[in-house]
């Protein structure tokens, strides 16, 4: 069984956890069940240079500011929150002249796109559903048999029961404010944090104000 190499159970931070080390760019695989999930690092005034992958890459910036390159038609900025999805068999490189921090979450041919997402547009996950007054919004990003990636908007006061995942979640906390229900504890969470759940670990989400995340599910 493919274990996410994260912590449980805590309120933490991408940025914060994987800060650029001086004339380094630094990877960290958290998680390979079929779609790879990664963590970099890139000090300023660095680049990992262009290659060309048969997948789409999600990139999606926790700290700083990047561009992704490739051809003459391929160049993008993204700074703290912005995400893109990369076009598959074409040159894709990084570069930075301040420093980044980003998650990089690989979608294979086959996985099952939601068409508002297209590649070579940078987005915001935040911006891709609306508040709605008493009622939680999702949006399913993308999935296959292993993996579900989820952005969801909770007004209010609204929230999940406790429950179980089928696998280990990872929740990016995207806007306003909401509290984690965890193994009975309670966990205060923010826009620029992370939790992580085991598989099975029975949780909760409450929006104590307006609060959109964006929650990667493995299904192993």
């Amino acid at each position: 069984m493919t274990v996410m190499k994260e912590k449980v159970g805590e309120v933490f931070s991408i940025a914060k956890d994987n800060q650029p080390v001086t004339g380094c760019t630094i990877s960290k695989e958290v998680y390979n069940g079929g779609n790879y999930i990664s963590y970099f690092s890139l000090a300023k005034n660095t680049d990992i240079s262009a290659e060309i992958y048969p997948y789409h890459k999600l990139i999606i910036v926790a700290d700083g500011s990047m561009e992704v390159y490739g051809t003459d038609d391929y160049h993008w900025r993204l700074t703290e929150g912005d995400a893109v999805l990369t076009p598959m068999d074409t040159p894709i490189g990084m570069r930075t002249s301040e420093g980044a921090v980003y998650t990089e979450i690989s979608i294979r041919r086959n996985d099952s796109m939601n068409e508002a997402i297209k590649a070579g547009e940078v987005f915001k996950l935040s911006e891709l559903v609306p508040y709605v007054d008493g009622k939680i919004v999702n949006m399913d990003i993308v999935h296959n048999d292993k993996m579900k990636f989820v952005v969801m908007a909770f007004d209010e006061g609204t929230g999940l029961s406790e429950h179980a995942a089928p696998g280990e979640a990872l929740i990016f906390a995207l806007d306003g404010e909401g509290v984690i229900g965890y193994e009975g504890k309670e966990h205060p969470i923010k826009a620029g944090e992370n939790f992580h759940f085991a598989k099975a670990g029975i949780h909760s989400v409450k929006a104590t104000k307006k609060f959109k995340m964006a929650l990667l599910l493995t299904l192993e």
